[in-house]
């Protein structure tokens, strides 16, 4: 069971693979890669403006501490001037601690300006990979969107795309169609003029009758073409005698007439 459930797990995975591998677009897989790579710059950007934020803080510390100090060291000397021992030594005294925290800031001051640099460089180079990266993103993108319109046409072209492959095979169909459309009735039509197939609509014809009415029909437009050629060399008796030309039978009977009657002179 484990081996099934292994085999089944690896034949899952493949198809999984497969499926994010047909729906993934690398333009978007760019575009998000991008887009986190700005929000990490953004994130940069404010660690730089919290640590300059933090140092300006000290830096205000630190004044108000010096002016503080100077203040007490102003003190001292007047209190000495008046005679006054105890109060200048307090006055130093005060200021004394005062030095200690100024001295303190300035240590952390240090510390705040040296990270702030490092993050600012940071923050630079950040910023020119993101850039470079942009530029190289969009090149990307054009070449890939160049490259499948390009394998588009090539597939229409040569007609192995899902679109023309559907248009291909319905062409295909309807070719197909029509040459057994035409077959089926070159095949019809030759049964009926070989009378292995009747016409059950009535009006077809066997072929004795057919060649009569063929024959008969040649007969008169010979007779109809003889008649029209006696109307163009003129006259009626020209008509007639192309007309008893055509009959065969009435001029043998009008020679024998003549034959019978002969002409005496006087």
């Amino acid at each position: 069971m484990s081996g099934v459930m292994k085999r089944m797990g690896m034949i899952f995975r493949a198809k999984a693979n497969k499926a994010l591998d047909r729906a993934e677009d690398p333009r978007e897989t760019l575009d998000y890669s991008y887009q986190k790579q700005l929000e990490l710059l953004q994130k940069v950007r404010r660690g730089v403006a919290d640590v300059a934020t933090s140092r300006k803080r000290l830096e205000l510390q630190l004044n108000q501490l010096q002016g503080q100090s100077a203040k007490l060291e102003d003190q001292g000397r007047k209190a000495l001037a008046l005679g006054r021992e105890d109060l200048a030594r307090e006055a130093l005294s005060r200021r004394a601690a005062l030095q200690q925290q100024v001295s303190d800031l300035e240590v952390q001051h240090q510390t705040l300006q040296g990270e702030e640099e490092k993050l600012t460089l940071a923050a630079q180079r950040l910023q020119a990979k993101v850039d470079a990266f942009r530029t190289k993103k969009e090149t990307i993108k054009a070449t890939y969107t160049a490259a499948q319109a390009q394998t588009r046409i090539a597939e229409s072209f040569s007609g192995i795309s899902e679109e023309m492959s559907d248009v291909g095979l319905a062409i295909q169909r309807a070719e197909d169609k029509t040459a057994q459309l035409q077959a089926r009735a070159g095949a019809i039509d030759e049964l009926l003029a070989s009378g292995a197939l009747d016409d059950q609509s009535g009006l077809a014809k066997d072929d004795i009758q057919a060649e009569l009415d063929r024959l008969s029909g040649g007969t008169d437009v010979e007779l109809e073409l003889q008649r029209m050629k006696a109307e163009l060399a003129g006259g009626p008796s020209a008509q007639q005698q192309a007309i008893e030309g055509g009959n065969g039978t009435a001029a043998p009977q009008h020679q024998n007439q003549q034959q019978s009657h002969p002409r005496f002179e006087k």
